[in-house]
């Protein structure tokens, strides 16, 4: 195949800034636009919740000089639609031979009036860190990671947090009850008020209409109830959507020479015979190495083991792995807790301050979720790629290091 003298990327972010680097880092020559929705240049999200919440970063633009890239930046300007080889932006039409799509997910909202902050951009991160000062009342709708990123955050800054989840347990979609349930004290260790099987009726000006009657004042409100992929936009324009753009397993869309990456793009594993979406970090860093060496004529496959990390009240959490069939993903569309047919594994006392959740189906290790156990995190990613089996005893112990639970 010869490269193609236009490429092409739609979306700003992460997803978008890495495929143009991958391109150039491939020796590509030919004619690069990236084209973003929003004014800035392209950042980190995962800090958002984080260090800048709470004051330590007030910026975390990923690189501030995209000269080197040799790419035509059209920032603030939004993709309309796409229709045989040509982009339609609010500001014009750019022509392709290929085309990737990258423009991520927009968080959902609640029914209402009221005024209710998301946390998706760096402007949402920067008006809400100006609300969060000492004494002020915070309601967070959702008990999922950025709920609870958030919630460790506002504390810090000496806000009075109630958060409220519509589960049982906070994490529940993502790691299941019996994990969800160990995080629910360190809501409480931290002084946050969490409510849970608490559903929203509506936000109000003021508070919170809740599900059952009921009402909870509050100063400010944040919706974290999760995103949806940012694709509405090409309902006519032939592109197969499936749960966000689908792509196989070489990021390849139903369109000729169309692509698609990161939070948008839902692709089909190899790994796991289904079509997946997550909305990590760790698929924007990545699958655009697979979508550039596409372009440019190869047959990669991505195919990765999921991962995922958070920072919640003091505690390093990492995930790994895909569990459930057809079940939700840490972060995304993927994996269930409980009830998919896996059986769970404590590893450590899980009480404690250190200590991992394995997932075995069969004698295989398929998921792991560790809390400040850094070391376990990167034998059982291991492990899980190369779908050897495990000792659920051996796994179970915490002095015998992971990767030494290998049936032999």
């Amino acid at each position: 195949m010869t490269s193609p003298g236009q490429v092409v990327v739609v979306g700003g972010g992460l997803a978008g800034l890495r495929t143009v680097e991958e391109l150039r880092g491939r020796g590509y020559g030919g004619q690069v636009t990236l084209v973003g929705a929003e004014p800035r240049l392209p950042y980190d999200r995962p800090p958002l919740s984080k260090k800048l919440m709470t004051g330590a970063l007030d910026d975390t633009t990923l690189r501030h000089d995209l000269d080197p890239l040799h790419a035509e930046v059209r920032l603030g300007e939004r993709a309309v639609s796409l229709d045989d080889g040509v982009l339609t932006t609010d500001r014009g039409e750019h022509p392709f031979d290929a085309l990737v799509l990258a423009t991520g997910a927009t968080p959902v909202t609640l029914p209402g009036d009221g005024r209710q902050h998301v946390l998706r951009t760096i402007e949402d991160a920067l008006e809400l860190r100006e609300l969060l000062r000492p004494g002020v009342t915070l309601a967070i709708v959702g008990a999922g990671w950025i709920g609870a990123e958030l919630a460790t955050a506002a504390v810090q800054l000496g806000g009075r947090v109630t958060v409220l989840e519509a589960a049982q347990t906070p994490l529940a979609a993502a790691v299941g009850p019996e994990v969800g349930r160990l995080t629910a004290q360190w809501y409480a260790a931290a002084g946050v008020d969490l409510r849970l099987g608490q559903g929203v009726e509506s936000v109000r000006p003021g508070g919170l209409a809740l599900a059952g009657g009921g009402w909870l004042a509050a100063d400010v409100i944040v919706t974290a109830v999760g995103v949806r992929p940012t694709v509405s936009w090409l309902a006519d324009s032939g592109v197969a959507l499936d749960n966000g753009v689908a792509v196989d397993a070489q990021l390849r869309t139903s369109a000729a020479g169309v692509f698609a990456v990161g939070d948008c793009a839902a692709f089909e594993s190899l790994r796991y015979g289904r079509r997946l979406r997550f909305e990590h970090w760790d698929v924007a860093l990545h699958a655009p190495e697979v979508v550039a060496a596409n372009i440019l004529g190869g047959s990669q496959a991505y195919d990765p083991v999921p991962y995922f990390w958070s920072e919640q009240f003091g505690r390093m959490v990492q995930y790994v792995g895909h569990l459930g069939a057809g079940g939700r993903g840490a972060g995304g569309q993927g994996t269930g807790g409980d009830g998919y047919g896996e059986r769970l594994v404590w590893r450590g006392d899980p009480s404690g301050e250190r200590w991992a959740a394995a997932w075995l189906a069969g004698e295989r290790l398929v998921a792991l979720l560790t809390v400040g156990l850094p070391r376990d995190l990167l034998q059982g990613r291991r492990l899980i790629s190369a779908g050897l089996p495990v000792d659920p005893g051996r796994l179970a112990d915490p002095r015998i290091p992971l990767r030494d639970s290998v049936l032999t």
